[in-house]
């Protein structure tokens, strides 16, 4: 019954998160607000909202390590399983923007912040407050350097009318906050009775859950051949992933974070971040990429099950 609950939670969780970017574009679009600074502020943070209400909600119920453990899982499922699929599915990748000269370094510095702020065992609010900085930093950089995101074509031909608008965001927000709180509960309950611990179920279960509006966006991005969206997606998630999500949890309840006893997980981000960096920085973006990236997921998932 759980594993059936978790299923209609996360379901719920991922349909509140698409209705709520939907109607904030219209939003946006209806008071003539670039489609770029939309992208910048909505794409980042819009697709890490499921990350962000499971691990808020686990936070606020004391379950710290399903929080962190699915922003570390949805790090490695969006490096390896999203930016993999990417590459096996695209006929030919050839961003228009240098990836690697300017945005490689938010690719990796997120994950070495979090490492460093964790040394001491635990993420507190004042942690979580330079967390949310640094995601204020990141949209500042967005906007600085003139980042362009496609703002969905049916999205902008609809015709906007406030009472539709704001039942359908309301009907999101209820979905996205009753799916996280009612994932994490039955999270808990199928990590006791299968005897898992919270870490593993939010490192794979619930990560991969909180994974599929970037999956979603970057497949459809990639079949369109618009690669600079499909990988800035993932780039920008994981850095929403460490600053707001992690960042706002710790504000919530102090998160208790044990870097020896989850060393190979966390290892595994770090070094997938990496891979990122060196394709990026050598445009590997191709099959053969895609492949080793799958191998390393395959890896990780058999290593820590």
């Amino acid at each position: 019954m759980d594993i059936l609950i978790f299923i209609v939670a996360m379901t719920a969780l991922i349909y509140g998160a698409d209705f709520i970017i939907a109607q904030s574009e219209k939003i946006a679009l209806h008071y003539k607000i670039s489609p770029f600074v939309i992208g910048a502020t909505l794409i980042a943070v819009g697709t890490s909202l499921p990350e962000m209400a499971v691990s808020i909600s686990a936070s606020a119920k004391g379950s710290g390590d399903i929080a962190v453990a699915n922003v570390i899982g949805s790090t490695i499922f969006n490096i390896a399983l999203v930016l993999g699929a990417v590459f096996l599915i695209s006929k030919k990748i050839q961003p228009n923007r240098d990836l690697f000269a300017k945005d490689s370094a938010w690719a990796l510095f997120p994950i070495l912040v979090f490492i460093l702020m964790s040394i001491d065992g635990k993420l507190n609010f004042v942690d979580g407050l330079l967390f949310v900085f640094l995601m204020c930093g990141y949209l500042m950089f967005l906007i600085n350097s003139n980042q362009m995101e496609e703002i969905d074509e049916d999205i902008k031909k609809e015709k906007f009318a406030w009472g539709r608008t704001s039942v359908l965001l309301l009907i999101g927000f209820v979905l996205t906050i009753a799916g996280a709180d009612f994932a994490i509960d039955s999270a808990g309950n199928i990590a006791r009775d299968f005897g898992v611990s919270e870490w593993v179920i939010g490192l794979f279960l619930v990560a991969f859950g909180t994974s599929l509006p970037e999956l979603t966006i970057s497949i459809k991005s990639a079949l369109k051949n618009n690669a600079d969206l499909a990988i800035g997606n993932i780039i920008g998630s994981n850095v929403a992933n460490f600053t707001m999500v992690l960042g706002v949890s710790s504000m919530v309840n102090p998160l208790n974070v044990n870097l020896s006893a989850n060393f190979f997980d966390i290892a595994a981000a770090f070094i997938l971040s990496l891979m990122l960096v060196f394709i990026t920085a050598n445009k590997l973006y191709n099959k053969s990429a895609g492949i080793v990236l799958m191998v390393v997921l395959g890896l990780v998932i058999q290593n820590s099950l």
